[in-house]
């Protein structure tokens, strides 16, 4: 009889590794005072065409009011804060057998640099992803225009024989 054998111990390790990983990474963002890597969502900005982007940020398991999304000075920010009474039921569950826990819970801030006639047209929550669609409008006085160089031609003059 053959026994197939289940690669949990493998996972185990693996798990037991990236969660050290994280630790560190906490670690050393409490001693420099920078944000860790684990704690700020993943995202993606592409431009649609010339006038239009968008902005999708990951951020599973939050819910509308939990996010904000603002436009000041130059500035696109988007930020999450839990509810008090979301962290108060997540230390229970943590009191729960996990093996690895690898989704995001932290309060976050992201910004952005932005052009100055950059607006916000819509910003929207869907399958745990931010989408934030974002519309250049340069005003006409402002946009470049070609100038067009004027070609002044001379006059010829015709030679006419007497006749």
């Amino acid at each position: 009889m053959k026994f197939n054998t289940f690669p949990l111990v493998s996972s185990l390790a693996d798990n037991v590794l990236s969660d050290r990983i994280s630790r560190l990474d906490r670690l050393f963002s409490q001693l420099t005072g920078d944000v860790p890597l684990s704690a700020t969502p993943s995202y993606d900005l592409k431009q649609l065409d010339d006038e239009h982007y968008a902005l999708t940020v990951s951020v599973p398991g939050w819910q509308e009011h939990e996010l904000e999304v603002e436009v000041a000075g130059g500035r696109l920010s988007v930020s999450g804060r839990k509810a008090q009474s979301d962290s108060d039921s997540e230390a229970e569950e943590d009191a729960g057998g996990w093996i690895h826990r690898g989704i995001v819970r932290s309060n976050f801030h992201l910004s952005y640099s932005v052009p100055e006639h950059m607006h916000v047209t819509q910003a929207r929550l869907q399958d745990g992803l931010l989408r934030v669609e974002l519309r250049l409008e340069v005003p006409e006085s402002e946009k470049p225009r070609r100038i067009p160089i004027a070609h002044h031609a001379t006059e010829a003059i015709e030679h006419q024989q007497a006749g």
